[in-house]
């Protein structure tokens, strides 16, 4: 899956950068206001992408590190934080399940709108656990899977064939058993409406035109149309996904 990710991410890394979703999305705003981040705090962004979650914690914080499978990406990162002036962020090239830092290295570890893509998002919790220090934070943001088995299949089969390197996206009781088996304390967790403009979604992971039709004729049938709420805007077709915000702690 990870030779899948980089491809398809290394495609459109420059999209992701200039995409409004992951440059200004709501949730982006509401974690930073969550977590309320301290000045002394070392942080890890995982599966950081274009950097939008780093760059937004980095003037809160001393020093970021922006990790991802996708060199790509991490060009963009760095640029990005190049541009903005923002002298305390440095990218590293490190798999969510395989974090290549020592035990107890970071105060917060965040997680925004990638999980989705990890094989083993089990192990990834494990790992973040084992980075953070005593008293740390991790802040995850996904898309959410409905809580009902048939929706939650119908749910990811859209998403994945959209993207073939979607895994797949669980449900908030899914996130919070694995963070308390992992020995975290869920502190906070709440949803949020992500509007998604559907031309760009498509665009991003250079859907083909077949493609295109089927996902559109998917958002019209049931079950995902009351899901999904697809409608016609000024922009063009677009529909909701629901965005989970959750916030856990290791232990002091």
């Amino acid at each position: 899956m990870s030779s899948l990710v980089q491809k398809k991410f290394g495609e459109a890394a420059a999209d992701y950068a200039a995409s409004t979703v992951h440059a200004k999305g709501e949730s982006l705003k509401r974690l930073v206001e969550l977590v309320q981040p301290r000045p002394s705090w070392r942080m890890l962004d995982v599966a950081t992408g274009a950097g939008h979650t780093a760059l937004a914690f980095a003037p809160h914080v001393a020093k970021v590190t922006a990790s991802d499978i996708t060199d790509q990406m991490l060009a963009e990162a760095k640029r990005l934080a190049a541009e903005r002036g923002l002298g305390n962020v440095k990218t590293a090239r490190a798999k969510a399940e395989d974090l290549p830092f020592p035990d107890m290295s970071f105060d917060l570890v965040t997680c925004r709108l990638a999980a989705h893509h990890f094989d083993k998002p089990r192990v990834f919790v494990t790992e973040a656990f084992r980075v953070l220090m005593p008293g740390g934070v991790l802040a995850l943001v996904d898309n959410i899977s409905p809580d009902e088995h048939e929706l939650a299949r119908a749910y990811n089969h859209f998403e994945k064939l959209r993207d073939p390197s979607h895994g797949r996206c669980l449900g908030l009781a899914e996130w919070t058993a694995l963070l308390a088996d992992a020995g975290f304390t869920v502190e906070h967790s709440e949803y949020m409406d992500q509007p998604i403009e559907f031309g760009p979604w498509t665009k991003r992971m250079r859907c083909d035109g077949a493609t295109v039709a089927r996902l559109k004729a998917l958002l019209g049938e049931e079950p995902l149309r009351s899901y999904l709420r697809p409608r016609e805007t000024d922009g063009g077709l677009a529909f909701t996904l629901q965005e989970a915000i959750i916030a856990a702690r290791k232990p002091a």
